[in-house]
């Protein structure tokens, strides 16, 4: 008899844990595509060449941003689940059309910028494979601008999830450089850090600006209102954007330790992701050469996608247009501001002899001079009762996050005067 009760309590326990499984499959999306977003064409140069010029010394620091980038992008899901509106339409209702368009505006330019460097990456993935550039930035575009004229979100977000899948390419491409496993912890979580170095500086500040890009405040509020989820979706939406944070920094350690176990032992300088990967193919082989090429391309091909639809889903609020991706070819001006995103960025990368490096440089100290203003917009937002109501941040709330906000704003404006002061150190 108590054998039989025992099945019976048992039964509901485990539906329950499975209809917990299969909510959260539901719910997820945003958080953790924004998150892989993250690592793009610039952070994934930036990572790289973290690891070939100080070894695994910059690991701790991907660690320790998981919890910034937790907290920045979760004040976005808060917003969106409770207001059921995107970043800038939450601008325009509240702070009205003028600082609508100062945000509005700086993120246009900072897009479109970055689109450069994620295309620039796509460009430079073609060398690692030995391929002419120019095809496989088109062929690029193409399949990018394809995935908008499906005319729905879901559809979308497989096409996302699945450069997701691409971009975990570069773990295995890890373990291909044989990293000495007490070597990574004892030099990248336990050991001495130069801070008197201006070059390791420099990359803690690059590093820490690219973990926060002001078009993924956008983005995930947008996609949160658009996959249609509610204050009742809140928990699971949170974990989901935990678990990108993770996932994603995971990535940045992955990169590090593929460099730092090839490169930074054999004294080899790197200027990109895709010279990094041409560099250690010798060393190591062939297999993580095109494990780490595919990665590139994957991470290019998912921030250029996240980074247009932040564009055309900012201006469709903001405005008023149709703005969701299940209205398909509706949604004319939406989609058409989506296309030429994509068409100019990577008309642009295709301009011979362009310094694509030095542009991807510039667009990361650029993204720290226009960090204070999206960030400044999150935060008012997130404490304004009008919008939030009672889901506003709470004392720890704020603190954590004005004093995050302060070290990575201040480091970004310095990284921004030092590379417009010294633009080759």
């Amino acid at each position: 008899m108590a054998t039989l009760e025992s099945s019976v309590k048992a039964a509901p326990a485990r539906r329950s844990i499975w209809q917990l499984i299969l909510r959260f499959l539901a719910v997820t999306g945003p958080g953790l595509i924004v998150a892989f977003a993250d690592t793009e064409a610039g952070s994934v140069t930036t990572a790289a060449t973290s690891g070939a010029q100080f070894g695994y010394k910059l690991i701790l620091l991907q660690l320790l941003l998981i919890v910034p980038l937790f907290v920045v992008q979760e004040m976005t899901v808060r917003l969106g689940t409770v207001t059921g509106k995107g970043h800038a339409r939450l601008i325009r209702e509240f702070y009205g059309l003028g600082w609508a368009w100062v945000s509005l505006g700086t993120m246009l330019v900072t897009n479109i910028a970055a689109l450069v460097t994620e295309f620039a990456g796509i460009a430079g993935a073609a060398l690692i494979f030995g391929l002419p550039a120019a095809p496989l930035v088109i062929v690029a575009a193409l399949l990018l601008i394809v995935v908008i004229f499906t005319a729905s979100y879901k559809r979308a977000e497989m096409f996302a999830f699945s450069l997701c899948l691409v971009e975990l390419l570069f773990i295995p491409a890890a373990f291909a450089a044989h990293p000495p496993v007490r070597t990574i912890v004892m030099q990248g979580i336990f050991g001495n850090q130069p801070l008197t170095d201006y070059s390791y500086l420099l990359l803690i500040a690059s590093n820490m600006c690219a973990v926060i890009m002001p078009w993924m405040i956008f983005y995930q509020q947008s996609a949160v209102v658009d996959k249609g989820l509610t204050l009742k979706d809140l928990g699971f939406a949170r974990f989901d954007t935990a678990l990108g944070a993770v996932l994603t920094q995971g990535i940045m350690c992955a990169i590090i330790i593929t460099t730092a176990a090839t490169l930074f032992v054999h004294h080899i300088p790197v200027s990109d992701a895709a010279h990094a990967a041409l560099a250690f193919q010798p060393l190591v082989g062939r297999f993580a050469g095109v494990t780490f090429g595919v990665g590139l391309i994957g991470a290019s091909m998912l921030g250029a996608f996240v980074v247009s639809l932040a564009t055309a889903w900012a201006f469709g609020e903001a405005f008023g247009w149709r703005c969701s991706l299940n209205d398909g070819l509706r949604a004319k001006r939406f989609s058409a501001l989506y296309v030429g995103c994509v068409a100019i960025a990577a008309g642009i990368v295709l301009i011979p002899n362009l310094p694509l490096i030095q542009m991807t440089v510039y667009v990361e100290a650029f993204n720290g001079f226009v960090l204070p203003i999206v960030l400044g917009f999150l935060l008012f937002l997130v404490n304004d009762k009008r919008v939030i109501g009672d889901r506003r941040n709470t004392l720890l709330g704020n603190t954590i996050a004005f004093s995050l906000s302060a070290v990575i704003i201040a480091l970004g404006v310095w990284m921004t005067i030092t590379t417009i002061m010294h633009p080759g150190s």
